[in-house]
């Protein structure tokens, strides 16, 4: 059985049939394990875990094996690497499955009726949030638009929209904190 440190990856990475049935064979064991270990606290079915250990794999080869080409092993080795990949998916999947939804048939028109208030613009002093902490707030709160949405407009990484939304956040709490009496 081969080992998942001596499998190619660049050749895995070019859809080779073999490559990728050895991939396969040699990863599952630690993907399935990760994969059940996350999900065990959800309590999804047998089903479910299964479901999601193929969608690290389906993760893996979308959009002509994107995910798996940014492997570093400077920074982690592959199993290590794999592990997050895998926990991951697992977390997504999980919250997909528990979105429920109600049909909107099925919602009670009262439940439907969105209040119209007024709701008080926060007053931001001039200077304490960054240009760019500004605009991206103005896009997610005023333009409601999503983190994906913000990040193609600034083409940043969506990621840099998180992390500069947090800090926006963070500064604005201890700001009026420090002004409340």
């Amino acid at each position: 059985m081969t080992e998942l440190n001596q499998i190619d990856l660049r050749v895995l990475a070019t859809g080779n049939k073999r490559a990728w049935d050895t991939f396969v064979v040699a990863s599952t064991p630690l993907i399935n394990a990760v994969v059940r270990r996350t999900l065990s606290t959800y309590r999804l079915s047998e089903e479910d875990v299964m479901d999601a250990a193929q969608d690290v794999y389906v993760r893996l080869c979308a959009n002509d094996f994107r995910l798996l080409k940014t492997y570093d092993p400077a920074r982690a080795g592959l199993s290590t690497w794999l592990a997050v990949v895998a926990r991951s998916s697992a977390v997504d999947h999980a919250r997909r499955r528990r979105q429920g939804t109600t049909p909107i048939d099925d919602v009670p028109e009262v439940a439907l009726a969105v209040e119209d208030r007024h709701v008080e613009k926060l007053k931001i002093p001039a200077g304490l949030l960054t240009e760019r902490q500004t605009l991206i707030l103005k896009y997610l709160y005023d333009e409601e638009r999503d983190v994906a949405e913000v990040a193609q407009l600034l083409k940043i990484d969506a990621q840099t929209v998180r992390s500069t939304h947090h800090k926006a956040l963070l500064r604005l709490r201890e700001h009026f904190k420090e002004e409340s009496p």
